[in-house]
């Protein structure tokens, strides 16, 4: 599903306008990045959380040489879903 289906599906379920579906998802993703990207947590309980983590420095090989290099420590966002998506997408066989 692309951007473009996810506003039409949210605009059917939430029975508002297309346009006013697109606002709030943008406005709603705008947030969730600006507010990792400053260094907080965003939790969306029953769905996971978003937040900024730390990779180290580490040793890896050029996959077309063969030869090792060092791979920069970075930041990346993450993404960490929570106990009922985790189910809804793979129901528990107990």
């Amino acid at each position: 599903m692309n951007k473009s289906e996810f506003v039409d599906a949210v605009a059917e379920k939430a029975n508002v306008t297309k346009k006013n579906a697109d606002a709030i998802l943008s406005a709603t993703l705008d947030l969730i990045v600006e507010s990792v990207a400053s260094g907080e947590k965003v939790s969306l309980v029953g769905f996971g959380s978003f937040e900024k983590r730390d990779r180290q420095a580490r040793e890896g090989r050029n996959p077309a040489t063969g030869e090792s290099m060092t791979i920069a420590a970075t930041t990346v966002p993450a993404f960490s879903a929570g106990k009922s998506f985790k189910e809804a997408v793979a129901p528990s066989k107990g």
